[in-house]
């Protein structure tokens, strides 16, 4: 006849086994996301940076008056853009420049393209101006 074997199992070592298996899937799962390859084929165009980082300025003439306007820059985003010398005079003048000038920075601060930028009615040939001048100022910035 056969002999019987009785097998006895403690609780304790079958608890730690099953913590060490599933610490162990864990650790595999860890390490085949880790050095899966990545999907290069939508990363590559948008890892070159647009712009070169830094402060750019250009000049904007409205009649008599000169404006220098100043556009900050990082590798893809359009931080800031305002009027560095605004004089008095120049606003009592022209007050639809700084206005238009918001518009504008509020559009391209959310990411609008250049060109695509909606140009209000009220302010029209300023809009225009003050978009060639960032337009030529961010030629700068992508040089």
């Amino acid at each position: 006849m056969s002999k019987t074997k009785i097998v006895v199992l403690h609780m304790k070592e079958i608890i730690y086994t099953a913590i060490f298996v599933g610490l162990g899937i864990l650790l595999i799962l860890l390490l085949v996301f880790m050095f899966l390859p990545k999907n290069t084929d939508s990363t590559s165009d948008n890892d070159a940076p647009i712009y070169k980082a830094g402060v750019y300025t250009s000049q904007m003439t409205l009649n008599n008056a000169t404006l220098n306007l100043e556009v900050v820059v990082d590798q893809d985003h359009i931080n800031s853009v305002r009027f560095v010398n605004l004089d008095q005079d120049v606003s009592t003048m022209y007050p639809l420049v700084q206005p238009a000038l918001e518009e504008i920075a509020d559009q391209l601060y959310s990411d609008v393209p250049v060109d695509d930028i909606v140009i209000g009615d009220d302010s029209k040939y300023t809009s225009i101006k003050i978009l060639d001048t960032i337009k030529e100022t961010l030629k700068k910035a992508a040089e």
